[in-house]
């Protein structure tokens, strides 16, 4: 094991968001208590990451489908949902520590992270403290271009609206994000949940770059930095907002390719469910195949 996530586990098999889920506590390396649902059997683990102010919520439509082939896990980062708000700095890399912290404390030997948004940039921080269990990630609606770079006056821009009143911001913001089609009970639903998060949380997790790899903007490219720690394969699952330039993004390996859901807005496993299910499934049946080419081809060596 690699990661520096605290072994200590707080199981409350008899606490049920759905049933036949089981809710449990980890620990993260700096002790926050983060909160997790766990449900079904099967290899590889799926381990789900939720976005930025969301929760693990925002995977209803995929853990009762994939629990029926896969032990599924959804996670509240720290500061979001059920877990701990007694952080100091909210980073990406301190994020990451809280995924490492429910895999190392369940014992997950092979997984599969998967990432919406924000939780798309958390899963690279955490690959790395965890390299021997992970098998392939998948980003959602998170990463286009890798090639784009952002300069820092132009995050300050974006980030100033939060700073003078953050739930208008938020519920403003979301509203950019979705397509004139959308369902407009989940845009409200959405806007409503994240407007409504910590701002402390929000505008820390939006504003704390550690160094290496912030949420939102690739200064320096500082994102493929990132994903070249990476070993496992990386498959992106994004909407059509922005075009993702697959012969830009093949020159970083370990990135994969990418799965096009049309005429969705950002949330793409709620807004069509039954097509984000289908790409994800394919992908899981790729890094299964991977895996299982590398296990034979280390034993031919």
């Amino acid at each position: 094991m690699t990661s520096k996530s605290k072994s200590v586990m707080s199981k409350r098999a008899d606490q049920t968001d759905r049933p036949g889920s089981e809710i449990g506590t980890a620990v993260s390396a700096d002790g926050v208590q983060i909160r997790y649902e766990l449900k079904g059997k099967g290899e590889p683990t799926l381990v789900f990451v939720h976005g930025w102010c969301c929760d693990r919520s925002y995977w209803r439509e995929q853990l009762p489908y994939f629990a029926k082939r896969h032990r599924v896990v959804a996670i509240d980062l720290a500061g979001h949902g059920e877990s701990g708000l007694n952080r100091k700095a909210w980073t990406m890399d301190a994020f990451g520590e809280d995924v490492a912290a429910v895999v190392t404390m369940l014992g997950l030997k092979q997984v599969v992270l998967i990432g919406h948004s924000m939780g798309g940039t958390v899963i690279l921080k955490a690959t790395p403290k965890i390299p021997e269990q992970v098998i392939g990630l998948v980003t959602v609606d998170q990463f286009y271009n890798l090639e784009e770079t952002h300069t820092q006056k132009e995050m300050d821009e974006f980030i100033a609206p939060f700073r003078v009143n953050f739930p208008e911001a938020v519920s403003k913001w979301v509203r950019t994000i979705f397509t004139p089609k959308s369902d407009p009970k989940l845009v409200e639903w959405v806007a409503a949940h994240m407007s409504a998060r910590p701002p402390e949380v929000g505008l820390g997790a939006a504003t704390e770059a550690d160094g290496e790899l912030a949420f939102w903007g690739n200064i320096d490219n500082c994102l493929i930095r990132a994903i070249q720690k990476v070993e496992a394969p990386l498959v992106f699952i994004n909407s059509d907002l922005q075009p993702t330039p697959e012969e830009i993004n093949k020159r970083y390996p370990p990135y994969s390719n990418a799965k096009i859901v049309r005429g969705v807005g950002h949330f793409v496993m709620l807004e069509a469910p039954a097509a984000f299910n289908q790409f994800l499934e394919s992908s899981i049946e790729e890094f299964k195949r991977q895996a299982s080419h590398a296990v034979r081809s280390m034993g031919q060596s």
